[in-house]
């Protein structure tokens, strides 16, 4: 899955996905980036 990475700026693939559920209840997505090793957050299933 793609994400947007705020330390590369730009759209990488996502590493060690797994989906989360935020506080208030919506789905998520956290991985890591396949580059730089940032943590990633995609919001929506």
């Amino acid at each position: 899955m793609d994400g947007y990475c705020v330390k590369c700026k730009s759209k990488r693939e996502m590493q060690n996905e797994k989906k989360v559920t935020m506080k208030n209840g919506r789905p998520a997505t956290q991985g890591i980036c396949s580059v730089c090793g940032t943590k990633m957050f995609k919001i929506g299933k």
